[in-house]
């Protein structure tokens, strides 16, 4: 003889089937009549609150600011309601569909139609939630507003010569990228408070110390030169901390590529700068032979600026006289003059860009 075991609704009494299943233990020994009684597909507030920046759109969400990307509020409003929506575990293929309805500037009525299949059953829910939008500036508008800035890079070479244009530019460039960088990396703190050209450089406020380092260590990677940096104390916190602000100190090599040196305790001829990055490196203009200062002189040899590519002339070829001379028509006298001939210089040339200066003549590569 065999029995059957029957299980029955603690609420009304009926007999239940295994089918009905629910989260809980209590809710799988209810029939489907009461569980269904007190079921809520999904949980939603009341009203949503919502902080959203007025400046750049940023939503506030736990204890900080958040990009969300959202291109209007009805936008936002959609994915704060999702943020808040809480779905029965009971339910499965869950979806749901909304309708915005703008009130007002502030104010979004969320029409959402909700709808799954629980214990075998479909089933349907719709709510509306006002979701209400409060609008504040967020810290990084507020310091941006402020002038807010932590850092201050100085752009300036050694010497007399100021920064070149192509040296401020790409200060500028690199600062903007680092930056960029940092925000799509979801850090908010990062932003270019102020750029200014001084007489003698270029000065950037920015608004964390890590962008300061990166852009010098940047600059003097691309340029040369070195950096330093000095702390100031600015303030206290609301805690009692220390504040300061750092100025880093970049100093670009004195010369740049295109300038033609004479270099101190050298008679090996005045050098064509082709570049300053880690050493000087060049040509001599008198053999075209290649020149590269030792590591203990690096970016910054003793030397004086003779000129510069900028400045060459073309003057005529009279004759070519031998493998290390030739003939040229002085720029300035329009006397033949026999100077020294680099291997760079073509022997067919009629005309050949050249150099005067205290030192002589001396025939440049052409452009």
């Amino acid at each position: 003889m065999s029995t059957e075991s029957a299980t029955f609704c603690p609420r009304c009494g009926d007999p239940t089937t295994e089918a009905e299943t629910g989260a809980t233990r209590r809710e799988r020994a209810l029939c489907n009549d009461c569980y269904f009684e007190d079921f809520d597909l999904v949980d939603v507030p009341d009203t949503i609150e919502v902080r959203v920046c007025a400046r750049c759109g940023a939503v506030h969400r736990g204890n900080r600011w958040v990009d969300v990307g959202a291109q209007d509020y009805t936008d936002i409003a959609i994915e704060e309601t999702t943020e808040a929506l809480g779905v029965h575990v009971g339910a499965s293929e869950f979806d749901w569909q909304v309708r915005p309805e703008q009130v007002d500037a502030t104010t979004i009525r969320m029409h959402c139609r909700f709808s799954g299949i629980v214990r075998g059953e479909p089933m349907t829910e719709e709510v509306m939630v006002p979701v209400r939008i409060s609008k504040e500036t967020c810290l990084r508008c507020g310091r941006i507003a402020g002038d807010y800035y932590a850092s201050v890079v100085q752009v300036r070479a050694v010497g007399d010569r100021t920064p070149t244009t192509e040296e401020t530019e790409r200060a500028t460039e690199i600062a903007n990228e680092i930056v960029a960088d940092m925000e799509a990396t979801g850090d908010r703190n990062a932003f270019v408070t102020e750029i200014s050209e001084k007489p003698e450089g270029l000065d950037m406020r920015l608004s964390t110390t890590k962008i300061g380092k990166k852009v010098s260590r940047k600059l003097v990677e691309e340029f040369g030169g070195s950096f330093s940096d000095s702390e100031t104390l600015v303030t206290e916190d609301e805690d009692g901390n220390e504040v300061y602000r750092v100025t880093f100190a970049v100093r670009l090599p004195e010369f740049v590529a295109g300038d033609v040196i004479d270099i101190e305790d050298d008679d090996g001829g005045p050098v064509l700068v082709r570049s300053v990055r880690g050493n000087l490196k060049g040509v001599r203009v008198t053999t075209g032979e290649p020149y590269e200062a030792g590591y203990e002189v690096g970016d910054a040899p003793d030397a004086r600026k003779l000129g510069t590519t900028d400045d060459a002339v073309e003057t005529t070829v009279v004759t070519v006289e031998d493998e290390n001379s030739v003939q040229l028509l002085d720029p300035e006298t329009y006397e033949s003059k026999t100077v020294a001939r680099p291997d760079y210089m073509d022997e067919s040339s009629d005309t050949v860009p050249v150099l005067r200066s205290r030192e002589g003549i001396h025939v440049l590569p052409d452009a």
